[in-house]
């Protein structure tokens, strides 16, 4: 697990904040829930996590290090990432679509590899003696996205970023994945940024609840918190 600390961050297009001077922090093994409308600044955020996206002032430390001084490739190795369009290789099996970083971040063995697959698999609610010889064109949305969140825990990272991973499934395959992060979460504790535009995920997921728009941040807070003691009337 591992402590995430925006101070004054901000990302400028042409002059324009898309994030404006956000200040706030993720404690260890905590679900941050990044909510607003389009255009808030949630994404950007998030991706400047990882360096996607550089900022344009600020600092983002992980236990207090900040990662604007490290390698950017050496940092995303250590963070797991998982989007709404999933991304596996279409060419490849589950088994090594979930290997594939793993064996990019070096230093593991065949043997190790195999069984950390299995786990993997296992954890996600997929018998890896059914689907590891599978290929993604194999499985159903929902499954492929268990695959993603699969990879994404490969190297065993202290923190998850996670866009939208489920706005793209129907409700009850929502519904099901939502309920299998929160029992993922139970059993790994990660410290994970998920952005969402469903304000009843974010309730159901987040033990802290960041609301930005126009790119600042509105209010932070636990679920109970924001229902008893909303900062303004702002609405999704």
């Amino acid at each position: 697990m591992a402590t995430i600390t925006f101070q004054t961050i901000t990302k400028r297009y042409a002059g324009k904040p898309a994030v404006d001077a956000v200040t706030f922090e993720v404690p260890e093994g905590c679900t941050c829930m990044l909510v607003g409308t389009s255009g808030s600044g949630k994404t950007t955020l998030l991706r400047m996590v990882n360096r996607l996206i550089e900022p344009t002032s600020g600092e983002i430390l992980i236990d207090g290090k900040n990662v604007l001084l490290e390698n950017p490739i050496q940092l995303r190795r250590r963070i797991g990432y998982v989007i709404q369009q999933v991304g596996l290789f279409p060419h490849m099996t589950i088994d090594e679509n979930v290997r594939v970083t793993a064996e990019i971040a070096g230093g593991w063995s065949k043997q190790r590899l195999a069984a950390r697959v299995d786990e993997l698999l296992e954890l996600v609610g997929l018998p890896p003696a059914e689907f590891r010889k599978r290929f993604p064109r194999q499985l159903s949305g929902g499954q492929q996205q268990r695959v993603g969140l699969a990879r994404a825990l490969a190297t065993d990272p202290a923190i998850l970023l996670m866009d939208e991973p489920f706005g793209a499934l129907d409700a009850i395959t929502r519904t099901r994945m939502q309920d299998e992060l929160l029992r993922i979460q139970r059993d790994v504790r990660k410290s994970i940024l998920f952005v969402s535009h469903d304000i009843e995920e974010a309730f159901k997921l987040g033990d802290q609840i960041a609301v930005l728009s126009e790119g600042k941040l509105v209010q932070l807070g636990s679920p109970v918190e924001l229902l008893a003691q909303p900062a303004n009337d702002f609405k999704l």
